[in-house]
């Protein structure tokens, strides 16, 4: 099809943006060459009339030399100017406007071929450059409405050399090849460019007919010279990126002369309009494409041409001499070569007559008929006794408490809490009494209890991790007293501050004044315990995430029972605790195991410890205890804080539970202890080290010791087999040694077994240490409102070495690493939260502590590893 001949410049903005839009469709192949040519034809066929009653230009006069391009102007307008006269005027100009033409008398073979090898060279250069890249010279900018679609009328330079009078090719592709071609003279365009010589403006008609240019005379007055005609030719073609440098360096045209000769029927053609220069860019084969089709594809070529990586070994050269390689495992390493443990079980869990179905039945129990008896005795910042709350007082206030949840914190059609809903526990450590009344209201009202610590600013460091945590377990409500209310921080307006990560709370105190008594028909329900959930207590995992570890009521007895028969618990004894009420030992112990056997729990509390670190010693001697629940910090600050106290006698104690006696430093500290106060009535038996975790509860116990009987032996094992996770008595010198005390027996009722701790719940060897899993119906059930970490912890079934489970029951992962001993006692040696992999060998985070605490100065120390 015959390319309709029409001034393009002369047509409606409309119809050249139409025009752009097929010459870049085709470019970038999204329609075919006959498809281009039909749409273009249909697009300019209201204009081809016009062009077809235009007469040929009339022929040039020798003597009379044309205007220059620079000073062209349009002719002075006429009364009568018609359109075949305006035409005229047209074509008259249009030989000037090209600027790209030459005349032949200026025309030399030899100045062409020193063009030609010039630009090979410069090709040659510019293959050695680095990959393309879309920075481009700063002088060659052009204005977008001075770039007139592409058509195919242009040719390479070496067509153009041979032939002056070319017909005009229709073909993109040509366009395209004419732009590969010509790569190497742009950027000879754009050196000439940045020489600092101006530009004309007028813009290039490319559907001009091409005409011979008329003679010019020796020294036209307006005539070019040979840069600004190409900086003319070029000014609307494309500039190659790799061939330009940026404007601030010395270009290197400057060493190849800046004139470029051009064939003198070359023309040179522009960008589509509705593109810019920016938009284009060149392959790693120079060819210009659109950036909106090939970024890809240029990005994908650069990553080709970059160079291989370097081999792994290279990464490690030492002065380009050593290659410092990945240290070799040790044939000597110790290796476990026992035989596959058995699960150890625990005693059978006894049935006692007079054990209560529930544990809100043995509150009801003990309210109504040993009302009288003491409860719980608090002491006040200077260790003296502040008050004492009895079973009678905290059944009344309890029932007081349940009744005011489920019925007055709403309207009467519709409360505010029902059985089922979490509520949270917001009480200092100051105030056990009020935390009492709180917990066993919540449990007689059917409500689930959340204990949480109290936030002291809006900005706290673990208050967002709370926030999880309430989240997690859908609390809105929050119970606290009167003064912790007071002191909690407000907003100007005396409202309580919005802490970071809360959800919305709605606070309720439980001081006494504030509750309302039932009436006397109304009466708490309390079912026999079953698997619902009872509370929720926390725990904090080693990335800081605060989780609630959900504890059914059926194992919050059961857990009672268990270490009732374990300590050998009685009616009426004394119980000093030193631990936090809020959760772990301390709540088992103090709060929910006391009630269950009316035991008389005397609270101490950690600032009252702070400021008198004997003062549960005094109480010890004052209220002949039985039983104390410790740490290890007390065991220490009593001991060093004897001396003020001479008359203290602890000669009542028949247990004494040390906490956190599965940690490695535990033994220093209760040797220690035993030596100071063993003239005080301490005898060596009461020391019950204990095994605990949030997940499993309390893992093993020991038992309390009868008098004159011989004590447990202690291990005394090899720190190079401990870092390999092999068990090696050691038989070299002490500083190679780590002393670890047992932490008893299985609780009863329990089936417990060790895993590796890393992969599948496989079973350890009897000389192999590992992950210590339990199966017991006290211990915990999920984390609430956490499903996926839920799986992986309560519900582990524990396989032999062929992979086959050894049974269908699941396990709880109680974090705990250790092993069983002779006798199945229990050791544990650390906690897989703290476990530290160093060069493939195993360090714990508590060794770090026992290794410190080395160098205290008391009589007795055994290092850490």
């Amino acid at each position: 099809m015959a390319e309709p001949d029409v001034d393009v410049s002369a047509l409606p903005q409309e119809v050249r943006e139409q025009l752009a839009e097929l010459d870049l469709e085709l470019s970038e192949g999204d329609i075919t060459q006959k498809g281009y040519e039909k749409k273009r034809a249909k697009v300019l066929a209201p204009y081809l009339t016009q062009t077809q009653n235009l007469v040929p230009p009339p022929a040039y006069d020798e003597q009379s030399p044309g205007p220059s391009s620079a000073s062209a102007s349009a002719p002075e307008p006429g009364p009568s100017n018609s359109s075949s006269s305006s035409s005229r005027h047209r074509h008259t100009r249009r030989p000037h406007r090209s600027g790209g033409t030459r005349d032949e008398r200026y025309r030399s073979d030899i100045h062409t071929e020193a063009v030609q090898a010039a630009l090979a060279k410069h090709k040659e250069e510019k293959m050695a450059l680095p990959m393309p890249t879309k920075r481009r010279s700063a002088y060659v900018q052009s204005p977008i409405d001075n770039c007139t679609p592409p058509d195919s009328s242009s040719s390479s330079d070496d067509e153009a050399v041979s032939s002056e009078s070319a017909e005009p090719q229709h073909s993109p592709d040509t366009w395209i090849n004419s732009s590969l071609h010509g790569s190497s003279t742009s950027s000879s365009a754009s050196s000439t460019l940045s020489h600092g010589e101006s530009r004309p403006t007028q813009p290039t008609h490319p559907h001009s007919q091409q005409v011979p240019p008329p003679p010019a005379p020796a020294h036209p007055p307006h005539s070019h010279s040979q840069p600004s005609a190409l900086a003319e030719a070029f000014a609307q073609t494309r500039i190659d990126p790799v061939g330009v440098g940026p404007p601030d360096m010395p270009s290197q045209a400057q060493a190849r002369g800046s004139r470029v000769d051009l064939p003198p029927n070359a023309v040179v053609r522009g960008m589509s309009r509705g593109q810019s220069r920016s938009s284009m860019m060149e392959t790693a084969d120079g060819v210009p494409v659109s950036s909106r089709v090939s970024t890809k594809i240029q990005q994908l070529l650069n990553t080709l041409k970059r160079p291989k990586r370097p081999p792994l070994s290279e990464f490690f050269m030492d002065d380009q001499e050593e290659i410092v390689e990945v240290p070799q495992v040790d044939p000597n390493t110790p290796k476990p070569e026992g035989r596959q443990i058995i699960p150890v079980k625990g005693e059978p869990l006894g049935v006692v007559s007079n054990w209560p179905p529930a544990l809100q039945a043995a509150l009801t129990r003990w309210g109504a008929t040993q009302g009288k008896s003491p409860a719980l005795t608090a002491l006040d910042i200077t260790g003296k006794p502040l008050y004492t709350l009895t079973y009678g007082k905290l059944w009344s206030r309890s029932v007081k408490l349940a009744y005011t949840l489920l019925n007055k914190l709403g309207t009467k059609n519709e409360q505010i809490l029902k059985p089922g809903d979490r509520v949270a526990l917001v009480y200092p450590n100051s105030d056990p009494a009020m935390f009492w009344v709180a917990f066993y209201g919540c449990l007689l009202a059917e409500v689930i209890p959340v204990p949480i610590e109290v936030p002291l600013s809006r900005k706290d460091a673990g208050s967002s991790q709370v926030g999880f945590l309430l989240g997690s377990c859908g609390v809105g409500l929050a119970l606290t007293s009167e003064i912790c209310l007071k002191g909690l921080p407000k907003t100007p307006t005396g409202e309580i501050l919005q802490f970071k990560g809360w959800p919305r709370l709605k606070w309720v105190v439980t001081d006494s004044k504030y509750l309302t008594k039932p009436s006397k028909d109304w009466q708490p329900h309390i079912p026999t315990a079953n698997t619902d959930t009872a509370y929720i207590e926390y725990k904090a995992s080693k990335e800081g995430t605060v989780m609630g570890v959900a504890v059914s009521k059926v194992a919050m007895l059961t857990h009672c029972q268990a270490l009732t028969q374990a300590c050998n618990y009685c009616e009426g004894e004394t119980l000093v605790n030193v631990l936090d009420f809020k959760k772990d030992m301390g709540l088992w112990h103090g709060v929910l195991t006391s009630v269950m056997n009316r035991i008389h729990t005397i609270s101490v509390p950690y600032a009252v410890m702070k400021a008198c670190p004997q003062s549960w010693v005094q109480r010890v001697h004052i209220h002949k205890a039985r039983v104390a629940l410790v740490k290890c910090r007390d065991l220490h600050w009593a001991m060093m804080a004897h001396r003020d106290q001479r008359d203290t006698s602890l000669a009542s104690l028949r247990m004494l539970i040390v906490a956190d006696g599965a940690n490695p430093w535990s033994v220093s500290s209760c040797d220690a202890f035993l030596n100071v106060f063993q003239a005080h009535g301490l005898k060596p038996e009461v020391i019950c080290p204990c095994a605990t975790s949030p997940e499993a509860m309390t893992v093993a116990i020991r038992r309390p010791g009868v008098a004159g009987a011989p004590l447990p032996a202690r291990a005394i094992l090899s720190m190079t087999g401990l870092s390999h996770g092999v068990i090696r008595v050691n038989t070299e010198d002490k500083n190679s040694a780590l002393t670890v005390q047992d932490v008893g027996h299985v609780m009863p009722g329990a089936l417990m077994c060790i895993v590796k701790p890393d992969g599948p719940p496989m079973l350890c060897k009897t000389d192999e240490i590992g992950e210590i899993v339990v199966n017991s119906r006290a211990g915990g059930t999920m984390y609430y409102g956490l499903s996926g970490v839920t799986k992986n912890t309560f519900e582990v079934i524990p396989v032999n070495a062929s992979g086959t489970p050894i049974g269908e029951i699941p396990f709880v992962r109680s974090g705990l690493l250790g092993f069983v001993g002779p006798g199945s006692l229990i050791f544990v040696v650390g906690k897989n939260e703290g476990l530290l992999m160093v060069s493939g060998r195993r360090h714990n985070a508590d060794d770090l502590v026992a290794t410190a605490l080395a160098v205290e100065p008391v009589k007795t120390v055994y290092r850490g590893r």
